[in-house]
């Protein structure tokens, strides 16, 4: 289309008797100014379309353009009026409908800056995520300037989305590719799309999904949009942990299970099929297995050559270079071995010492077919948590627990459930945490604290382990432990107002008045009460005295009402290019 598109142009310049240049200036200029729009380069691509435009400022022929660099700087309503006036038709995929749909979704939507950050987000209970997302973005940026040697020019725009159907309608991703990947992020068109943990039953890692996205912004400018999927996926995906530490730490012990059990059986995504995106591999599992592939590909060309030998293949690929050209530059050699030397790291990984299901850290999308109980925790009883123990026995002491927790027979549910985990140990983080639950109500908090620990090598960041090892730190007084446990929370479900209590009463004792202010205005948005009051709810959370296993707190007002959707729309093949995106 965009070629097509171009033409079209082309020939309405023209025949609408463009004669302060010769055709071939004409056409040079356009096609350089169509390079800059590819390449997500807005900045010059404005200043490519205003040099067009001089002395012709009412010639309609560039409407097509200014509509996309308007869409690209984020001026939605001007972009519409613009790529009306091109006569742009609208229909799925096309530049028109998708900043229709985009300014309709983000008309309404509330704003919070940083020094090189604008955060839009939906009126209501988003407004928490704000002060954490831009901290972490910050963060990311600083170290991706030291690590690749970029960072982009002014604000990025950041942009908070409902649910997966709105990120449908702001991308180039039909409904059906985000349902079948878990696709819930997206950097394309100068801006991260990102889809609000409210729409996850459990949440997701959201702050490590924000990081990850700047990383693919990042590498986009870098390489001129020619960085190629594989490459871009292994980059965002290796480096998407840096805002927090060191690369490295983002993919989980359930990746690298599915990862192990795929090198057995052959059975690996080659790099060609990874293209023209993830989200439009076959499957969710085909998707992780990509994904855990190409993180091995850019740690492996970290430990042979160092950091920056992944800043020289971006920055090689910006000047023009393959794929494969800057890979031998950055390595010194040759690409096959390259291949061969990244196939024989991958599968000298060693499985995971607790072999975690597969699914464990897939997001869920919430829906109609979702369990009424996922995600519940304390005293909640639910016997469907235990559906995924492949262990028959396991199951069943599971579920004898869960009867006894359920009469409040605290010593004999610990005692079944210390049978099941016997039998799985850390593999399911449900039997783990309710058989934490169950030493927490009988006071065995030492022994609730090492079920946890285990548990959270297994499923690192899951956010009700964070809570629960959480009380046991507030229940001991031990205020710093505390509020790394629940910033951990945090970064996987920020909507649970226990968080942000509990985060208050560790800032309060520890003097942390920024983490403090924060934490109480988002206590006040989630439970409702104003910030004047919540000393009652302070009071409900673990102590010395109290049941650390059982802690009630409300869940505050409803999100303000939502517009009614439009009808759903026959999809269409994407005629744009495809996003970079995170699953």
């Amino acid at each position: 289309m965009r070629r097509a598109a171009a033409t079209v142009l082309l020939l309405l310049l023209l025949l609408a008797g463009v004669a302060w240049g010769a055709p071939a200036e004409v056409r040079a200029r356009v096609r350089a100014l169509e390079e800059l729009l590819d390449e997500e380069d807005y900045v010059a691509a404005r200043a490519e379309l205003e040099r067009l435009r001089q002395g012709h400022e009412q010639n309609e022929s560039f409407d097509f353009f200014a509509g996309r660099v308007a869409f690209g700087e984020g001026r939605y309503a001007d972009a519409v009026s613009a790529l009306e006036l091109a006569g742009v038709e609208d229909r799925p995929g096309s530049y028109l409908r998708l900043a229709r749909d985009t300014l309709a979704i983000t008309r309404d939507h509330e704003r919070a800056e940083s020094e090189h950050f604008l955060f839009l987000y939906p009126k209501g209970k988003d407004a928490v995520l704000a002060p954490y997302a831009l901290e972490a973005l910050e963060a990311q940026r600083a170290a991706l300037e030291k690590d690749l040697g970029h960072a982009p020019p002014g604000k990025v725009r950041v942009e908070v989305v409902s649910d997966a159907s709105e990120l449908a309608r702001v991308s180039t991703l039909s409904q059906k590719e985000i349902d079948q990947t878990g696709t819930i992020a997206i950097c394309k068109f100068n801006k991260l799309m990102v889809t609000s943990p409210k729409a996850l039953l459990r949440g997701y890692d959201w702050l490590d999904t924000l990081a990850h996205e700047y990383t693919h912004l990042v590498v986009t400018q870098t390489g001129h949009n020619s960085v190629p999927i594989w490459l871009q996926e292994a980059l965002a995906k290796y480096l998407e942990s840096r805002w927090r530490g060191p690369a490295g730490r983002a993919l989980p012990p359930s990746s690298r299970t599915l990862l192990n059990e795929r090198v057995q059986k052959n059975d690996l995504i080659p790099f060609s099929k990874m293209h023209p995106s993830m989200a439009k591999l076959p499957t969710w599992k085909d998707a992780a297995t990509a994904f855990a592939e190409v993180f091995f590909a850019a740690e492996y060309l970290h430990k042979e050559h160092g950091m920056r030998s992944l800043r020289t293949i971006v920055e090689a690929m910006g000047a023009g270079a393959t794929d494969q050209q800057a890979v031998e530059k950055a390595t010194g050699r040759p690409f096959p071995a390259f291949e061969k030397g990244w196939m024989t790291y991958l599968r000298a990984q060693p499985a995971p010492a607790t072999r975690a299901p597969a699914t464990a850290e897939r997001p869920i999308l919430k829906g109609k077919n979702t369990p009424p109980d996922e995600g519940k925790k304390g005293r909640e009883i639910s016997f469907g948590d235990f559906d995924e123990v492949e262990n028959p026995a396991a199951r069943r002491w599971a579920h004898l627990g869960e009867l006894f927790r359920e009469r409040g027979r605290f010593l004999a549910a610990a005692e079944e459930y210390g049978k099941a985990h016997s039998l799985v140990g850390n593999a399911y983080e449900t039997i783990s945490n309710k058989y934490a639950l169950a030493l927490m109500a009988v006071k065995r908090l030492d022994e609730a604290e090492k079920v946890l620990l285990g548990s959270l090598e297994a499923h690192p960041g899951f956010a009700s382990t964070e809570v629960h090892l959480g009380r046991i730190y507030l229940s001991r007084g031990q205020w710093a432990e505390a509020r790394g446990a629940y910033r951990a929370a945090l970064a996987q479900d920020p909507f649970d107002p226990e968080i942000h209590l509990a985060l208050l009463k560790c800032a309060e004792s520890l003097g942390d008045a920024g983490l403090a202010d924060r934490a109480r205005n988002a206590s006040s948005v989630l439970t409702g009460v104003p910030a004047e009051h919540l000393s009652e709810l302070l009071a409900r959370l673990p102590g010395p005295q109290s049941d650390p296993s059982d802690v009630a707190l409300p869940r505050g007002p409803a999100e303000p009402p939502r517009p009614p959707r439009p009808a759903p729309k026959k999809a269409a093949k994407a005629s744009e290019p495809t996003a970079s995106e995170r699953l």
